[in-house]
Order: structure tokens, then C-alpha cells, then sequence
């Protein structure tokens, strides 16, 4: 029976950190995910290659066993790549990144996996995780010297022990999975699994059935759980497209590689131009003006270059093809948070303006003052947060209205402001009790006692409304 991909692939740079790391791409017969590491020094520049090497196995037609070698060649040429960019560049050094790809040829799915990034499979309504991490931590609940519960708060849970460093022994594994008509495929970076709790997750990948709403739910919950880490999730359902309507043929690229582009969201090319774009970026070669040239991934500016570019060359694709209302209704269907005048404000469209037509407007402001947020919170919002929908955005004002509301409150009791979990609540303070007054008067003289005024202030304090 003929099998493919419904899929969705969504990431976000997280609450603390300004460039995004991660990579991912999900289309009909491939899903991959990559989290670099090296920061500035090149954790997106490992990521977005490995993933970029991939993206041309994405509709051959292989055999199981061509399907696994063509993989292994594809990561060994991405790894030698990170290698000579190394090379190259001295400031690179230190970089890598892992991996987890998927690539579907029948109804068997070949699994390469290298480092602590986590793929789960949903079968009959059972969670289970299929790869194991690469970590110390993970050696130590080998060895039995710890739980796997002690792993999650143990202080060198972040240390890996197998990456794509571009070094000649770096050697992802490879298994073989006979895949099932209704499996459904998770693969998340750690800015997911660190933050968000293992029963969670599960409820979220059992609980929704599309699979765009189902990787939207999870970076929403990694964001208000105040991931400081750059999150990144590929959901892929495996369907019998005998028995079901296609699903979409368009890959979706998300993170590093798509050229450090802001949001969660890919820009809508087609899958021809999205791989020959991603080739591009990721060998710095070619000739940009034939191709799509994507946006710089990263917290976008309000008048920040790389939205302009993204969008500005969306748009122009479009309007040579004779498509420019195709392009306006795409951009009229973002949204993004901003700060106006010192005040927390969503806006309907891209920051960009076309000649004299302007891409974005005011959608409506909020009553959050930016300067009451935490620190981080005030630098994402100054450079700005993309998000999926409206309703993304509403959910994202509440949990600044939150944040801001803590943040006054640690400020009246001479605290530092942090970030507080989406169950906070400002605390009742303890009533003060009265206290008996006895005037003393000479005898046979007359006590005046002032009457109380009637408007005194209420002790309870006012706690902001819902958004």
C-alpha cells in the first residue's frame, strides 16, 4: 500500500536566547530535526548543513536497504562539511550539532540518530520513546549509578557524548522500523523534552489529531514553561494515501535552516525552490538572484533586515509570477508582538511595506508596559516574536500579562523580577490585625476620638484581568 507523511515542523528560539540553533525540515517521505551547539560560534551553521544534505532524499524512491546507505552517505558528506568549514574558519571551532532523521521507502522507516535529541512513535495510543541519548547522564543510568529520574535535574544532563563534530569517527546509529498505517512520529530537540514533562508531551501527541496543531500545542507549552532554549518539534503521521486524501507536498523548514528565519512558520515556496535554497545557504554557494534567498533566522526587529528580506523576496517571487494578491493574503495571515510607544502591541502581517503598501498593521494594543517584563522578556519583545495565529499571539499577551504582574509584585517586596511559571499566582498578603487603643483622660473629662474615614483603601490586592 502506498504510504507518506502528514507532517508539520515548527520551531522557536525560545524565552532567553537570541539566535536559533535548531533545524528542521518534515516533508512526504523524509522528517529530520538538528540541534546545534557552539553559539555564535556556529551551532546554526552545523544544523542547518546537516539538515541541508538531507532534504535532496525527500521523494527518491529507494529501497530499504538503498534508503539507509543513501542516508549515511548523505550525513558522512554533511559531516565532512562541518569538518572543512572548521577548517576554514578557526572562529568555528567547537561546533556540531546531533541529529535524528527519518526516511520513509515502503512502509519501513530508516532511523539514523546521533545525540540527545529524543524521537517517540505513537502506535495505538501508546507513547513510546525509540532512541536513546547519546549523554553522560544516559551512560550513568546504563550503569545503574542513577535513576532515570535523576537524570532529569542532574547537573551534567546537557553533556553529550556522540555529535557531528566533523571529526572522521563521528557515527550516528541506524535501525530500521517497519512502519503502520496510523503511526504517528515525534522528534523534538531538548527545548521540548527538558522543559515540558514526559506525561505532558504524550497527552498532546494523543490528544490532537492535526498534525500542525498538535506541534503548535507542544512549543507553546516548551514557551510557557519558560524554555530558555531554542525549541524545535517534527510531528509526522504515517497515512495509507490509498485509503485518505494526499496530504500536502510542500516540505517545511524550519530554525537554522531556513536561513535563521524568525518564527514557526516556513516561507511558502515550492519544494523544488525550498531544496535548492537550502543547498545554498548551506554551501554558500550559487547564484542568490536565480533562487529564493530565505530570511536570517533569529528574534526579528521591527524594522530589522532580515524580516525585510524574507519578505520582501516572498513577495517578489510572487508579484513577477503575476501573483501579488496570492503573496499580500499570505503575509495578512502572520502575526507578530512588538513593542509601540513603550507598550506590548500585536500586529497583523509582516514588518515590511511594498513600495507605498504597507504588509503589517496595528492589531490591537495591550495595557503591558515592556519595561515591566523580565529582561530577556523585554529584549524578545523589542526585537519581536513571530507567531503562528491569532489566537497564538492572544496566548502569548496572557502570559505577559502574567510575567509583568510578577514582576511588579517582586519589585514591591524589593526582589529581583524572574521569570515565573504559567501557574503563578500574586500572593494574599496576611491581614494586619487591629490593635486596641486605650486613651487615658483625667476624670470627668470628655475623650474625642476622631471618626474613621470611609473610604479607606481595600488591603486586597488588584490582580490584573485575564487576558
Amino acid at each position: 500500500m502506498p504510504f507518506a507523511f502528514h507532517y508539520a515542523a515548527r520551531s522557536d528560539v525560545g524565552m532567553v536566547r537570541s539566535n536559533n540553533e535548531d533545524s528542521g525540515y518534515a516533508g512526504p517521505h523524509l522528517l529530520a530535526m538538528a540541534d546545534g551547539m557552539g553559539g555564535h560560534a556556529g551551532g546554526d551553521v552545523a544544523s542547518s548543513t546537516v539538515v541541508a544534505a538531507l532534504v535532496g532524499l525527500d521523494g527518491e524512491s529507494l529501497s530499504g536497504r538503498d534508503a539507509g546507505q543513501a542516508l549515511l552517505d548523505r550525513i558522512h558528506a554533511a559531516n565532512s562539511e562541518i569538518g572543512d568549514r572548521v577548517h576554514e574558519d578557526p572562529k568555528l571551532d567547537g561546533m556540531g550539532t546531533t541529529l535524528i532523521a527519518m526516511l520513509r521507502t515502503g512502509d519501513r522507516i530508516v532511523l539514523a540518530h546521533i545525540g540527545d535529541s529524543r524521537a517517540f512513535l505513537v502506535r495505538d495510543g501508546e507513547v513510546t520513546q525509540v532512541t536513546k541519548d547519546h549523554s553522560f547522564v544516559q551512560n550513568l543510568v546504563d550503569e545503574g549509578r542513577i535513576t532515570p529520574e535523576e537524570a532529569t535535574t542532574h547537573p551534567q544532563r546537557s553533556l553529550v557524548t556522540r555529535v557531528l563534530t566533523g571529526a572522521d569517527d563521528d557515527e550516528p546509529d541506524l535501525v530500521v522500523r517497519q512502519g503502520k498505517a496510523g503511526d504517528r512520529y515525534l522528534i523534538a530537540s531538548d527545548g521540548l523534552t527538558d522543559y515540558v514533562a514526559r506525561d505532558t508531551v504524550e497527552g498532546v501527541l494523543t490528544g490532537t489529531a492535526d498534525p500542525g496543531e498538535c506541534a503548535d500545542r507542544l512549543v507553546a507549552l516548551a514557551l510557557r514553561a519558560g524554555a530558555p532554549d531554542n525549541v524545535t518539534v517534527v510531528v509526522g503521521d504515517l497515512v495509507d494515501i490509498s485509503r485518505r486524501e494526499a496530504p500536502p507536498t510542500q516540505p517545511q523548514v524550519v530554525g537554522a535552516a531556513a536561513a535563521r528565519r524568525s518564527g514557526t512558520r516556513p516561507i511558502p515556496v515550492t519544494p523544488a525552490a525550498k531544496a535548492a535554497a537550502l543547498t545554498q545557504e548551506a554551501t554558500g554557494s550559487g547564484d542568490h538572484d536565480e533562487g529564493v534567498t530565505l530570511a536570517e533566522e533569529g528574534p526579528r526587529t521591527r524594522g530589522g533586515l532580515a524580516l525585510r528580506v524574507a519578505a520582501a523576496l516572498v513577495v517578489a517571487v510572487v508579484v513577477l509570477a503575476g501573483g501579488s494578491y496570492a503573496a499580500y493574503a499570505w503575509s495578512q495571515r502572520q502575526y507578530y508582538l512588538a513593542d509601540q510607544d513603550g507598550i506590548v502591541t500585536v500586529f497583523r502581517g509582516v514588518d515590511q511595506d511594498l513600495g507605498p503598501i504597507s504588509l503589517s498593521a496595528t492589531e490591537y494594543s495591550t495595557t503591558i508596559s515592556v519595561d515591566d517584563l523580565p529582561a530577556s522578556y523585554q529584549e524578545s519583545i523589542r526585537r519581536g516574536i513571530d507567531v503562528g495565529s491569532r489566537s497564538e499571539a492572544d496566548e502569548r499577551v496572557a502570559d505577559l500579562r502574567l510575567q509583568a504582574a510578577a514582576c511588579r509584585y517582586a519589585q514591591s517586596q524589593d526582589e529581583p523580577c524572574r521569570t515565573v511559571p504559567s501557574t503563578w499566582a500574586q500572593p494574599t498578603p496576611t491581614p494586619t490585625p487591629s490593635a486596641s487603643v486605650t486613651a487615658s483622660v483625667s476624670p470627668g473629662a470628655t475623650a474625642t476620638v476622631p471618626a474613621l474615614p470611609n473610604d479607606l483603601p481595600s488591603s486586597s490586592p488588584t490582580t490584573p484581568p485575564p487576558s
